[in-house]
């Protein structure tokens, strides 16, 4: 392991919820003449666009792009990563697999590599989900304070790191307290594009295949606050992480 690692200090939390924009409707309509049946088919067809173009828009809120939407994002920058893969197991669910990126983050990568081959995060869990945002897991107490005995320099360009990984949905990246070398094991993996944690948080690597699992985990399990907070018997399990060299 490298001697870049230190004792754990602080709890590691990955960045708050962005805050929500609301959208409101437009007002009013046309003053009212003489019927004119192609104007009448063209509001039709406007409607219908507008409709659809709505739809889109609510599912893509809400997190609903499929494995086909990761592969455009960060699923398609794995190609030029360089590094182990990562397949991550969750009960009742299946196996997320995840490309990592030790050019981008080598020291991240070394410290998650050597937990997992430590068998360190078989058996723990997702104790975070935010629907629209990301899950995050990976938290010996289950609760977001813990960690493993070690803490890394936080690889990102806030702290003097160059990462060129941008929080595109299916990103995994480290969670962390404010101080910005206190990462030890809490990852989160990114559900939607969330470009205001670039420089702020180490990305490390692309999930390639999964991304399906991780939207149905977003879908299915309940949280007790806008924080995302889910209840110990409600937290799905990491029944284990294996590595492929």
């Amino acid at each position: 392991m490298s001697s870049k690692l230190s004792k754990k200090k602080k709890k590691s939390t990955a960045a708050k919820a962005p805050a929500q924009k609301s959208v409101s409707k437009a007002s009013g309509a046309p003053e009212k003449k003489k019927p004119n049946v192609a104007l009448i088919l063209a509001g039709i067809c406007v409607i219908a666009v507008i409709a659809v173009a709505a739809v889109f828009l609510m599912q893509k809120g809400k997190g609903g792009n499929s494995d086909s939407s990761a592969s455009k994002d960060a699923g398609g920058d794995a190609s030029s990563a360089s590094g182990p893969v990562a397949v991550i197991s969750v009960k009742d669910y299946g196996d997320i697999t995840v490309q990592l990126d030790e050019k981008a983050a080598p020291l991240t990568v070394e410290n998650f590599v050597n937990l997992v081959k430590e068998g360190f995060y078989d058996g723990l869990t997702f104790h975070r989900i935010i629907d629209g945002f990301m899950i995050q897991g990976g938290d010996p107490l289950g609760n977001g304070t813990g960690g493993s005995e070690q803490t890394i320099k936080g690889e990102f360009s806030d702290n003097g790191v160059d990462n060129p990984i941008s929080h595109k949905r299916g990103v995994i990246s480290m969670a962390r307290s404010n101080d910005p070398d206190s990462a030890s094991s809490q990852f989160f993996i990114v559900q939607t594009d969330s470009p205001h944690l670039d420089g702020s948080y180490a990305g490390f690597g692309y999930v390639t295949d999964g991304m399906d699992i991780v939207d149905q985990i977003c879908k299915d399990v309940p949280v007790q606050d806008g924080n995302g907070t889910v209840a110990a018997k409600d937290q799905p399990v990491i029944e284990k992480i294996t590595i492929k060299e």
